[in-house]
């Protein structure tokens, strides 16, 4: 720290050690990899970037280093304004002054998942599918206690299948029977590792006894 280094460089903590790191220096963030958004006008977003970058590229390598992304709030704002108002026309030439590029929103979020270690998985129903996200090398209890606590208590099993699996054997139908015929379909216990984009059904005891499930099944 008195080298302006973060505490997370080079280092590889163990859980005692970031919870006695906590004790010591309360509200310290330097354990977190870092991600550094650098707003710019939307001139300089649509032309790749302007004088600055370099030089805050250059800072942050020696502070540690980190992950910087470039973007632009105005460009954004003006982005989002053109397809609120459904305006195709403007839309398409703005995105064509980018050559290629588009908005930076979605690659914020998949840089941000990566950066936190996250992942998601699945859960489908026939009223909702829904995104769930959890720590990467979660076991199939811990991702079943992200949706409720009753779920990884009383854990049974896992059901499930991997997105790429289901679309390719789905043929564009809701039910599973395509997937299970083809072998894609699978039961899993206490000790299974859920991938990112799994397609998840859980079975658990409940509470005051009995079996239940959740997650959904697509029928």
């Amino acid at each position: 720290l008195e080298n302006n280094q973060p505490l997370a460089k080079g280092c590889e903590w163990t859980a005692p050690e970031v919870e006695k790191i906590n004790e010591l220096i309360p509200g310290c963030i330097t354990l977190k990899p870092t991600v550094y958004l650098v707003n710019c006008s939307e001139k300089s977003f649509i032309t790749g970037g302007n004088k600055y970058l370099a030089k805050i590229k250059d800072w942050v390598k020696s502070h540690g280093g980190g992950l910087v992304l470039p973007f632009s709030v105005q460009f954004e704002e003006h982005l989002a304004d053109l397809r609120k108002a459904e305006d195709v026309d403007g839309e398409k030439a703005l995105l064509d002054q980018l050559k290629g590029r588009g908005s930076v929103l979605p690659r914020i979020i998949k840089c941000g998942y990566k950066q936190l270690k996250l992942m998601y998985y699945f859960t489908a129903g026939e009223k909702e599918v829904r995104c769930w996200t959890v720590a990467q090398g979660a076991t199939a209890p811990q991702a079943a206690g992200v949706i409720h606590t009753d779920f990884e208590a009383g854990f049974i099993k896992l059901e499930c299948c991997s997105y790429d699996d289901f679309m390719e054997h789905s043929n564009g139908q809701k039910s599973m029977a395509n997937i299970k015929a083809a072998g894609k379909y699978r039961q899993e216990g206490k000790n299974y590792i859920v991938q990112d984009g799994d397609i998840c059904h859980f079975l658990f005891n409940k509470a005051g006894g009995g079996k239940g499930a959740g997650g959904g099944k697509k029928k």
